[in-house]
Parts: C-alpha cells; sequence; structure tokens
C-alpha cells in the first residue's frame, strides 16, 4: 500500500473531484441549464431543481453505486441481470457515450460555438474537417497515459476551466439584463417534470457508471484499498463534483432565465451562451465562450476515450489498449464531420432506451441487500424496464400514429413525459421478489 500523507490525501481527493466535474462537464452542460433558463422563465428554480435531480444527482449516484456495488466495472455490474446482459448493456453503454454520439458530439459542440463564428459558410466544411483532427490529435495524446488523468485534468484543466466560467457567468449573475420573463410551453405548465427530463440530455448518468471506475482507480492510487474507506472516498469526490455540477447550473440558469429582456427567446442554449457573452464582453467575450467550450469539452473527451479504451481492452485483451485508443479516435473523428444535427437526431432513440436502463440498475443497486441481490428480482425488474425502454427507441426513432400514442398513454402512467417506465419497473421488482419468495420456500426434492 502507498504511503500517502493526510494531508496530500485531501488534496489528491480534491484533485480526483475536479477531475471527475470536468470529465462530466462538457459543452452540452452548458446549453442545456442556458436554454432551460430562458424557457422556464419565472419558473426556473422548479425547473432548475427538477434538472439537478437527473443532471447532478443521478452522476453521484452512478458513481457511488459503482463503488457501493464492489463491481470492477460496469459488464460486472449489469451481469447481475444475466451475463448476455451485462455484455450488451455494456457494450450499447461505451458505443453510445464513446465513438459513435458522445464524442463526436465534444468535437462538433465546441467547434459550434468556438470556431464557427468566426467563419463564413462556405469556409465551414472545411473548418471542421481541420478542427476535428486537432480536437482529437489532443485528445488522442492526452488518452495515451490515463494514470496521468488527474494531474493533466484535476490539477491543469478544470481550474482554468472553473475560472473562465466564473468570469462568464459570475459576472452576468452579479448583473443581470432584467428579470425572469414568463415560462414557455412545458415549462409553464410542469417546470420541475420538464426539468427533470431536460437534465437526461447531459447524458451524465450514463456515464457515472463509466467515469466512476476511472475515480476508484484514483483513489486506489492514492494507497486505498479497504471497501469501505475506498467507498467512502469515492463517494467524496462524487459529493465534490456533483456540487460543482448544481453550482454551475444555478448560475447559467439564473443567467438565462434574466437573458430574455436583454436578447429575446433564442431556439437553443448554444445562442443564449454566445449571445450573452458578446452582450457583455463584446467579441472578447465570445473568445471567453470559446475557451470555456473547449477546455470543457477537450476534457470530457479525454474520459471518455480513456474509459472506452480500456473497457474495450478488457473486454479484447488481445487488442492493445492503446490500438482501442487510436480506433475510437477516428471513429469519433470521421462522425464528428457529419455534423452536430445528424450526431443528435441519431443519439436519442439510443438514450430513450438507456437511460432508464441506467437508472433502474441504479436503484436496484442500492436495493441490493433487501432483496438479497436475486438475480430473478435484477432480471424481473430490468426487463419490463427494457420492454418500456425498446418502446420509447421506436417512438424517438420512427414516431407513433396518433391512436397508438394514445393507447400507449391510456396503458402507462407517465409515458407522456417521459417516465413511462416506472410502473412496469416496479411491477418486474414486485413480480422478481414474489417469484424469489416463492423459490425459496420451494421443497427440495
Amino acid at each position: 500500500m502507498n504511503s500517502v500523507s493526510p494531508l496530500n490525501r485531501k488534496a489528491s481527493l480534491w484533485a480526483v473531484g475536479l477531475m471527475l466535474f470536468a470529465l462530466f462537464f462538457g459543452a452540452g452542460n452548458l446549453i442545456f441549464p442556458a436554454y432551460l433558463g430562458q424557457q422556464a422563465g419565472e419558473s426556473w428554480f422548479s425547473a432548475m431543481t427538477g434538472f439537478l435531480l437527473t443532471g447532478a444527482g443521478l452522476p453521484l449516484l452512478g458513481v457511488i453505486a459503482i463503488g457501493y456495488s464492489g463491481s470492477r466495472d460496469v459488464q460486472a455490474l449489469a451481469s447481475r441481470v444475466a451475463p448476455w446482459y451485462g455484455v450488451a448493456f455494456a457494450v450499447a453503454l461505451y458505443l453510445s457515450i464513446g465513438p459513435l454520439f458522445a464524442m463526436p458530439r465534444t468535437a462538433t459542440v465546441s467547434f459550434e460555438i468556438a470556431v464557427a463564428p468566426f467563419l463564413n459558410e462556405s469556409q465551414k466544411i472545411v473548418g471542421l474537417a481541420a478542427f476535428s483532427v486537432a480536437f482529437f490529435g489532443v485528445a488522442y495524446w492526452l488518452s495515451m497515459s490515463p494514470g496521468k488523468l488527474v494531474d493533466r485534468i484535476g490539477k491543469i484543466l478544470t481550474p482554468v476551466l472553473l475560472l473562465t466560467i466564473a468570469v462568464l457567468v459570475g459576472y452576468a449573475a452579479l448583473n443581470p439584463m432584467g428579470v425572469p420573463a414568463a415560462a414557455q410551453g412545458d415549462f409553464a405548465l410542469r417546470p420541475f417534470i420538464k426539468g427533470i427530463l431536460e437534465g437526461y440530455g447531459t447524458m451524465d448518468a450514463l456515464a457515472s457508471l463509466v467515469f466512476s471506475i476511472i475515480v476508484i482507480d484514483a483513489v486506489r492510487a492514492m494507497g486505498v484499498d479497504n471497501r469501505s474507506e475506498l467507498l467512502r472516498t469515492t463517494a467524496v469526490s462524487g459529493i465534490v463534483a456533483a456540487s460543482c455540477l448544481a453550482l454551475v447550473y444555478l448560475f447559467i440558469g439564473y443567467m438565462g432565465a434574466t437573458s430574455v429582456s436583454g436578447l429575446g427567446l433564442q431556439e437553443n442554449g448554444a445562442e443564449v451562451l454566445s449571445k450573452t457573452a458578446n452582450f457583455y464582453f463584446g467579441v472578447p467575450g465570445n473568445i471567453l465562450l470559446g475557451v470555456i467550450v473547449l477546455l470543457a469539452c477537450l476534457s470530457t473527451a479525454v474520459g471518455l476515450i480513456t474509459s472506452c479504451s480500456e473497457y474495450f481492452n478488457r473486454l479484447c485483451p488481445g487488442i492493445p489498449y492503446k490500438m482501442f485508443v487510436v480506433i475510437n479516435t477516428v471513429v469519433s473523428m470521421a462522425l464528428a464531420n457529419k455534423g452536430l444535427s445528424s450526431i443528435l437526431i441519431f443519439s436519442i432513440p439510443m438514450l430513450m432506451l438507456l437511460y432508464p436502463l441506467t437508472i433502474v440498475i441504479i436503484l436496484l443497486v442500492f436495493l441490493h441487500k433487501l432483496f438479497g441481490g436475486s438475480r430473478i428480482v435484477y432480471f424481473c425488474t430490468m426487463m419490463a424496464t427494457l420492454a418500456v425502454g425498446l418502446l420509447d427507441a421506436y417512438k424517438a426513432a420512427f414516431g407513433f400514429s396518433e391512436e397508438v400514442a394514445a393507447d400507449i398513454n391510456g396503458a402507462l402512467p407517465l409515458y407522456n413525459v417521459g417516465l413511462g417506465w416506472l410502473l412496469p419497473a416496479t411491477v418486474g421488482f414486485i413480480l422478481g421478489c414474489i417469484l424469489n419468495a416463492a423459490l425459496k420456500k420451494k421443497p427440495k426434492a
């Protein structure tokens, strides 16, 4: 066991927590709360409370869940349902937050906000290609030494990121453009529920199951190997990250809510941020925002490349880790050139499938002792959730006729607000517990 003084361990703990914050905090974490603030207006705090549950609370639970479960990775955790399910879920999760969707998005979003405003339309295609090569080139270099992530991200990138965010968001919060305007659309009807659903878009609950492995490895490197101490230290790191996320979300949400009188309603969060930066600081403000987005996206890209490459190296040990870094980087670079809109459109069905599955498996981890860790309970609960997840994915990809949509809304409470999985998951859990109890009482032949 490594000898680490209490003072150095405390400093390292903060560095790990800040590293985790930076891994979570991509450009979407800036865009979504800014847009939410504008749309929610005078109901911004209620909407933000819901957003914090899924945008900060769930990622924290995900980090703690892996430590609490004692599982070595996502596949081992999901294999409590069934071995085939463990592999299928882990592969789908890593591909979604990795080279297929989230990793390309880090490059396209940072390009759209940091670079595209300074280019004309004829330059953007070539500009995106050149930018993606440079962006993923740096991400590739940082990902080649995963053991140095705490030093490179937690001790260097994150402090700079937080400082630049504080300059823009702090100044805007202290000098608001006006008062919050009237809430728009669903934010006027059910701001809390709408906020919960908006928090899904960050994808951080999915990433939490992946980034938690990086955190646990970093904590072990600090000399912590006792399971209870490992869980406590991992939880503290998660709390540091979640607290930073929540604080930044609140300030950005307030900034968005008070910006309507000065900017008018904007189509998306990127425009809110860009025009807010320009409103307060002019062109230097846009440059400052570009720095924030580049740092946020780069740190997230590095975490995703590292996590995905380590997992696929464990799944296919015959292929070296560094080869998977190359594969993930090249695939992400290629898909990034398809553009942000295409990536977002194709990611929604998979997001609608994986999010309920992720939430439910996290909840089952904390209920594990209640039902004795029975595989039957895991299986029944997750299969019921999977059925609704597949339905949600189909709806997102192809849509339903009005008649079919009405039938589903009538059969599944809360389906129309994106929470249709709650009742089936609960029924599956109860059924699993009943079957488990019945099998225990069944006399052996």
